[in-house]
């Protein structure tokens, strides 16, 4: 049989073209970064070898495996107990356990921070107590350390693996359970050899987020001065001045998170796990014993006070003891002003490819669709890196080229403007508004797009008459989700913003560097104000999970 043409089958149609038209748009960003890591760095990248890259690598490779195993515990582990197991606070556990999401990891270091240094309230406390006169007394584990900074990560990125976890254990068959039970497992065994294996899957993409997660941050690691390879991209590229060597570490830290990425899929596809019954009923919880009930309760309420509470009465204790800030209004409106933009043109692309999919799912469309959702998994210094090379690229030549026609000087039209900060938020978030989009479009069934093309409708009317109206509620969870992570967002910020532009996740981050945790409180109260929506939202979600039934 003859192989249809290739336009036929391709689809080339304005909703192909235009999905990969912000495909390559959003993919530039990324080869920029490439390309200007293969131009000379003037021995940058041979001073880093010798004395840096080592460093860089070996605390990387430490904070990933610290806070990964972390995670994993306590992730894992809050979930089995609040799916299956009966104890006091289990049904409050739940949605609490979640909380810790809304901090970012920059505040909950700076509160810990202040609350464990040598002079802060805990060492007073026990220097009172025992009657110990100076540091040569006693020993207490440095705050700002390495370690240091894997246990903020974990109180806050664990609600990832939480998250999916429980969603994955609620959606088990409840007829696998019973058979391991009849096979003489105990609630352990079955958890151990049954739950964990069948919910892997879900655990791997959940370690994944974390991990993506910990490699973006910059304001906890810079904080705690601990040199990773997100702080030695800021040093080349602003202490040495050197945007070629900077992309060079880019580059390595993106190779990494491919690895990464690559590695879990491989893992998952070697190594599958089915259901072998379709049966879904409630879930069989087991009612604990007052001993293993009270240590259940105890093991859900300590990440949740330490990654919550603790933070959180610091931080309302600080504002309510600070003074007011001048300006502070002003930076909550540019704060919301950049969220909501990038949240609505986030949307709005993700929109239009998952469409664009939906209509014409060709090869090529889906390998560049899957290609730009990669910003995600990229840390935001890193796309920094590539956001200003081609936005640089593009003023030089527009001046050049006015100055030769017309004698102007056009400046910089585009870089350290909040076109170029926008554009970077969308790059980087687009995975997630993708995401959601495409599940909400999933259940739609095809038919009712037959439908609306019989009664007259093109793809256009199909889209505003039948999807749009169906899919509200993942367009607005899109856009939240954006949202929120745009107001938490902290490298590409302090990289690309204007020159005296401040958002609130910069201003805690100068706060705090400056050492006034109490004028860092009223914003970084605000940013986990923000958080906790998505968190209400994500617990409602995950408690409609399991098929066949309304509880969890």
């Amino acid at each position: 049989m003859p192989r249809r043409p290739l336009i036929r089958r391709w689809r080339l149609d304005g909703w192909t073209v235009g999905t990969l038209a912000i495909a390559l748009l959003v993919a530039t960003p990324i080869l920029a970064v490439i390309g200007i890591a293969l131009a000379p760095s003037d021995g940058i990248w041979g001073h880093l070898v010798d004395t840096l890259l080592a460093r860089y690598a070996r605390n990387t490779f430490l904070l990933m495996a610290g806070v990964s195993f972390g995670t994993l515990v306590i992730g894992v582990g809050g979930a089995w107990l609040v799916t299956m197991c009966r104890f006091p606070g289990a049904r409050l556990f739940e949605w609490a356990l979640l909380l810790p999401l809304a901090v970012p990891a920059y505040v909950i270091a700076f509160t810990y921070t202040d609350l464990l240094e040598y002079a802060g309230p805990v060492q007073q406390g026990l220097r009172a107590l025992f009657g110990w006169q100076g540091a040569q007394d006693y020993w207490f584990p440095e705050i700002r350390s390495l370690g240091g900074a894997g246990a903020m990560f974990t109180l806050v990125l664990y609600p990832y693996v939480y998250l999916l976890s429980r969603a994955a254990f609620l959606e088990q068959s409840v007829c696998v359970l019973e058979i391991s039970r009849t096979l003489g497992r105990t609630a352990w065994g079955s958890f151990l050899t049954v739950g964990v294996p069948l919910a892997r899957p879900a655990i791997a993409i959940g370690i994944a987020l974390v991990l993506m997660e910990t490699l973006n941050d910059y304001g906890t690691v810079s904080y705690f001065a601990v040199a990773t390879f997100t702080t030695g991209i800021f040093d080349v590229w602003l202490g040495m001045n050197s945007l070629p060597g900077a992309a060079q570490l880019a580059c390595l830290l993106l190779g990494i998170i491919l690895v990464l990425l690559a590695v879990e899929r491989l893992s998952r596809r070697r190594q599958r796990f089915h259901h072998t019954s379709a049966r879904y009923s409630p879930l069989p919880r087991l009612r604990l014993r007052p001993v293993a009930a009270a240590l259940a309760t105890l093991a859900c309420l300590a990440p949740i006070a330490l990654g919550f509470l603790v933070p959180g009465a610091v931080l309302v204790s600080f504002a309510v003891s600070g003074a007011g800030q001048a300006g502070f209004l002003g930076v909550v409106a540019n704060s919301l002003m950049l969220a909501a933009l990038a949240a609505a043109l986030a949307v709005l692309a993700g929109l239009f490819m998952a469409y664009g999919l939906r209509l014409g799912a060709g090869p090529v469309l889906r390998l560049a669709t899957q290609f730009a959702s990669v910003g995600y998994a990229v840390p935001g210094a890193v796309l920094a890196v590539g956001v200003i090379v081609p936005f640089a690229w593009f003023d030089n030549t527009l001046d050049r080229l006015l100055r030769d026609s017309f004698g102007l000087s056009t400046g910089l039209l585009l870089s350290g403007t909040l076109v170029a900060l926008t554009f970077a938020y969308v790059v980087r978030f687009l995975a997630l508004s993708l995401g959601t989009v495409e599940a909400g479009l999933g259940k739609v069934t095809a038919s009712m797009d037959q439908a609306a093309r019989t009664l007259g409708h093109g793809p256009l009317g199909t889209l505003y008459r039948v999807h749009l109206p169906m899919i509200r509620a993942s367009l607005l969870t899109a856009g939240l989700l954006v949202f929120v992570d745009v107001m938490k967002e902290l490298p590409m910020t302090l990289l690309l913003r204007p020159f005296n532009f401040h958002t609130l996740a910069t201003r805690v981050y100068e706060f705090a560097a400056d050492e006034l945790l109490e004028e860092a409180a009223l914003p970084a109260l605000a940013i986990v104000a923000a958080g906790i929506i998505p968190v209400v939202l994500l617990s409602l979600a995950i408690r409609r999970a399991r098929p066949g039934s309304g509880q969890g």
